[in-house]
């Protein structure tokens, strides 16, 4: 019979079409990932994969495989969360995706914590530039700012927070202040490619009211925090969360401009619907939750 490991390693195989990323992903050689991968074949008297020097292109009996597989697995994890809520001691691996600088600032300390709090579960964490499919990259849980979030997937709100723009005193006795949204078009602005947020598009609400401006500048990345920074050295006007930039506008290195105006972006934890259900994932949102509010107490008390 198929092993649950052998099961793991064929759907990592299938997620990253190649052999080497799926083994990077599972902390495992190459060589073993091909011989469970053979040896997972043999069992099931069948070719899984289609394989070139270049690509691993999974069967159609492959495809068939993988959706049982998928649910053989799911079954196992539910059984054995099922027994851990009974021993009220959450265990087992955990795969959690956050975006660069709010991931590296926040989530990663929080997620130290948790591990500290229930050390037998194991957490894989990684941050991406990008907007994460949780369920085909193989996600247990997103932690994610902002509100847009696909109707599919489960969100559980874990903090309010929103964006606001500011830049460098230096910058705004050089270049003014804005003194309506429109006048940013003019103004030298820090562009993020960030996840799922639009380049160079900049969306704001003002009593009750949303208006679009678009944004240009000389310099732009795809890290909030350079941009952060590069407001700091007063190179132009930067739309970012009031978690990353609310030290320096309390020490004056930022001053906020057109305080009217401001972008919701919530901090969510995201999940696929089909852990609704675990444990182990709804342990750690609520862990979350307490870790976040524990955050806002402290800010309030400053």
């Amino acid at each position: 019979m198929p092993t649950p490991e052998d099961l793991r390693v064929f759907i990592a195989v299938v997620r990253k079409s190649s052999f080497s990323a799926a083994a990077d992903e599972l902390g495992s050689s190459p060589a073993y990932v091909s011989k469970r991968i053979r040896i997972l074949e043999e069992e099931l008297a069948t070719r899984l994969f289609q394989r070139t020097t270049r690509s691993v292109v999974i069967t159609e009996e492959g495809e068939r495989i993988y959706h049982w597989a998928q649910r053989i697995l799911d079954d196992i994890d539910h059984l054995l969360q099922e027994v851990s809520i009974k021993r009220q001691v959450p265990r087992g691996a955990l795969r959690i995706s956050s975006s660069f600088g709010f991931g590296r600032n926040v989530v990663g300390p929080a997620i130290s914590l948790l591990l500290e709090r229930y050390p037998l579960l194991s957490v894989r964490f990684e941050v991406f530039d990008r907007l994460v499919d949780i369920a085909s990259e193989g996600f247990d849980l997103d932690v994610r700012v902002g509100d847009e979030i696909a109707p599919h997937l489960i969100a559980r709100r874990l903090a309010s927070n929103h964006r606001v723009l500011c830049a460098a005193p230096a910058y705004l006795e050089k270049r003014g202040q804005p003194q309506a949204l429109g006048e940013l078009a003019q103004h030298d602005c820090l562009v993020i490619k960030e996840r799922d947020h639009p380049f160079g598009v900049w969306k704001l609400r003002a009593n009750g009211d949303e208006q679009t401006v678009k944004v240009t500048g000389p310099l732009s990345t795809n890290h909030g925090e350079v941009a952060v920074q590069w407001a700091i050295d007063g190179r132009g006007v930067v739309l970012r969360s009031i978690w990353d930039v609310g030290q320096y506008l309390q020490n004056g290195q930022l001053l906020r401009i057109l305080p009217a105006y401001s972008q919701e972006a919530n901090v969510w934890a995201v999940y696929p619907s089909r852990l609704s259900n675990s444990s182990k994932v709804r342990v750690c949102v609520e862990f979350l939750q307490e870790y976040f509010s524990n955050l806002d107490a402290a800010d309030r008390s400053k």
